[in-house]
């Protein structure tokens, strides 16, 4: 019996040796498909996996390569530069097998990288109508890259589809990267490729590598410490909002009951703060969905209550039930939440809403809160309408049996770039373009070391020192005084310091954005600006690409004077009278006061009478600067700044 035994395994073990040489399936990584584009005028890695040892050869147009897969199956062979053209046949032979990618073309390959606004479709665009009509064009070409998390480096993303800008396909491409390309195209006339490579909502940390996090200080601490399962990331999340509920003593001991709550006098003033509308995933509840509570007081004078009122919630689709003044008055699951309210509903003064909700439903990724534009959350009394879109809501949640945590892309860090853009290594690119910052304003500071980091780390990967054209924030909230402090601000300050790195341009943006939307619908100035960035700074063009950027201060008496650089052919004011917007001053005191600014002799003069010795200038400092209006004679905007260093709002804000 011991030695059948024995012969038994050895028949097996050959059985894997086959399985893994002869029988391993040819196939090549996912995003070598049909209408693929690949980059002109470099080498073209090409890669793929077959049974360990098995003779691969590949043919592309006149060029071949020749190689054998490793004792694991995987494959690669590198065909020198091609010119643009197409389309071709990519055929892979192996032993008894030869895979056709068809429809191929030579072209430029740019991946277009970020959160929303980079993932913003053509059909939601400004005009959208018009610009589908005309946006045929089979020499431009998008792959989308599905979201996709993992908390280990992935080989292969899965088949992938390449598909041609035609009138019935382009509502789906990345509308910046679209009109990025058209100009492209119109321009070099080559085949342009797009890989749409983003995810909404993410924040920078979840696309940078481990390894890259170990080799920077910043992140080294994370890195060592990152969670191995999914399980174990809920765990430290939960423990992460317990932490901070009993730290803010928001009165968190045990889940809160409803006959708790409904007790009069229930002291609701220590749980955590809530805009709205918005998502508890970032006020401090991250991934958190189960049940929970949301309450704000409202005062109602004795004439409306005499008569109904409409209650607009803005778009839940949770299951809900709202309680005023301690009374169940309505429940249900909608999509648009608009109660009616009967009379006699409220008292003269005071009044509490409780809003009892559970994880939304539709979509079920969505985090909980009131969600929907600022105009669909307000309240009609007789007399008056009120807005109840603002910052006077508070949060509970309750950790019951319904409550977990969702798999979503800022759980971890390193997460996006182990499914998403590790898998893509080495696909050739001409570049990268990027719309990122608006999940880190938090950490705004952080940001000048953070986004560095995975600028360097990607070129690092790539072995190509390839050019970085990035998108600075636009305009989105108030436009409050420098005084008030700006982390949207000092986000766009470490976009501008980045330009420090080789290779890299900024498209600036604060004018063409839109103060109550985070997604400015105006993605062709964005695209064109960027296209601009590319001729000059990769094509090597002599075209403006840039707007006047922030060079040196001197001070005069009660005066400062700012000198600008990609300010040679002059500086403007677009303002229909001439008047330059957007400058503050301060003195010793720290304390800035709005400015008189003129342009002479190509710089910028600003002065206040409240400010006799003037210490620093700041422009465009706030989140929503919509009137600044310093642009050169070419037509781009300037760039905010702050000649100053004093200490900022979000410095010792870092990621954990």
């Amino acid at each position: 019996m011991h030695y059948l035994h024995k012969q038994w395994v050895l028949v097996l073990l050959c059985c894997g040796l086959l399985a893994q040489t002869g029988f391993a399936q040819l196939r090549l990584a996912g995003i070598f498909s049909d209408h693929v584009v690949l980059q002109r005028e470099k080498p073209v890695p090409v890669w793929g996996w077959a049974g360990a040892g098995e003779r691969i050869t590949v043919r592309l147009n006149n060029r071949i390569a020749v190689t054998k897969a490793d004792r694991l199956g995987k494959w690669r062979v590198q065909l020198p530069p091609l010119a643009a053209g197409g389309p071709y046949t990519l055929s892979v032979t192996g032993k008894g097998t030869t895979l056709q990618v068809n429809d191929v073309l030579i072209g430029e390959v740019w991946l277009c990288g970020g959160q929303s606004n980079m993932e913003w479709k053509l059909a939601d665009v400004t005009n959208a109508g018009t610009e589908l009509a005309a946006a045929g064009n089979d020499f431009i070409r998008q792959v989308k890259i599905p979201d996709t998390l993992s908390l280990t480096p992935l080989d292969d993303i899965g088949a992938l589809q390449w598909t041609p800008a035609t009138t019935a396909t382009v509502a789906d491409f990345t509308a910046a990267g679209y009109f990025f390309a058209k100009q492209l195209y119109n321009q070099l006339h080559v085949p342009i490729g797009l890989i749409n490579d983003n995810w909404g909502g993410s924040q920078i940390e979840g696309w940078i590598s481990k390894n890259a996090m170990l080799q920077s200080s910043e992140l080294r601490g994370y890195a060592a410490n990152l969670p191995g399962t999914w399980d174990s990331i809920a765990a430290r999340l939960h423990k992460g909002i317990v932490q901070e509920l009993r730290k803010t003593d928001a009165g968190y001991v045990q889940p809160p009951t409803l006959s708790s709550l409904l007790q009069p006098g229930y002291d609701y003033r220590k749980w955590p703060a809530m805009y709205v509308p918005g998502s508890w995933d970032w006020k401090g509840m991250p991934a958190y969905r189960g049940q929970g509570y949301m309450r704000r007081d409202l005062e109602v004078t004795a004439a409306d209550c005499d008569k109904p009122a409409l209650l607009s919630l803005g778009t839940n689709d949770s299951r809900y039930v709202l309680y005023i003044n301690q009374v169940k008055v309505a429940a249900g699951q909608d999509s648009l939440v608009r109660i009616q309210l009967p009379a006699h509903t409220f008292k003269a003064g005071t009044n509490t809403l409780l809003l009892q909700q559970g994880a939304q439903v539709n979509p079920a990724w969505m985090g909980m809160g009131i969600h929907g534009e600022k105009a669909q959350v307000f309240i009609s009394l007789s007399s008056q309408t009120l807005s109840l879109a603002d910052d006077q809501w508070h949060m509970m949640p309750v950790f019951d049996s319904a409550a977990f945590f969702a798999k979503l892309n800022n759980n971890a860090g390193t997460a996006l770039y182990n499914a998403m853009i590790h898998p893509l290594v080495p696909y050739g690119l001409r570049g990268i373009i990027w719309y990122q910052g608006e999940s880190n304003t938090a950490r705004a500071y952080q940001y000048r070391r953070v986004f560095p980091l995975l600028i360097n780390s990607w070129r690092q990967e790539w072995k190509d020192s390839f050019p970085f054209l990035f998108v600075q924030l636009s305009s989105f909230g108030t436009n409050q005084s420098a005084n008030a402090g700006s982390d949207w601000a000092e986000l766009r300050e470490a976009q501008l310091q980045t330009l420090a790195l080789p290779g890299t341009a900024m498209a600036v943006t604060i004018d063409i954005g839109d103060s109550a939307n985070i997604h400015p619908r105006n993605k062709q100035d964005v695209g064109r600006r960027l296209a601009a960035a590319a001729f000059n700074k990769v094509y090597h063009w002599t075209v403006p690409y840039s707007g006047p950027l922030y060079n040196a201060v001197s001070f005069d008496g009660d005066k400062a004077v700012v000198s600008f650089s990609y300010a040679q052919a002059g500086l403007q004011a677009k303002d229909k009278y001439g008047y330059l917007r957007g400058f503050e001053i301060a003195g010793a005191d720290h304390h800035f006061y709005y400015a008189r600014a003129i342009i002479a002799g190509g710089k910028v003069i600003v002065c206040s009478e409240q400010v006799r010795q003037p210490l620093a200038v700041r422009y465009g400092w706030s989140n929503a600067p919509v009137d600044a209006n310093l642009y050169n004679a070419d037509g781009f905007p300037a760039s905010p700044f702050r000649t100053d260093d004093w200490p900022g709002i979000t410095e010792k804000n870092l990621f954990e």
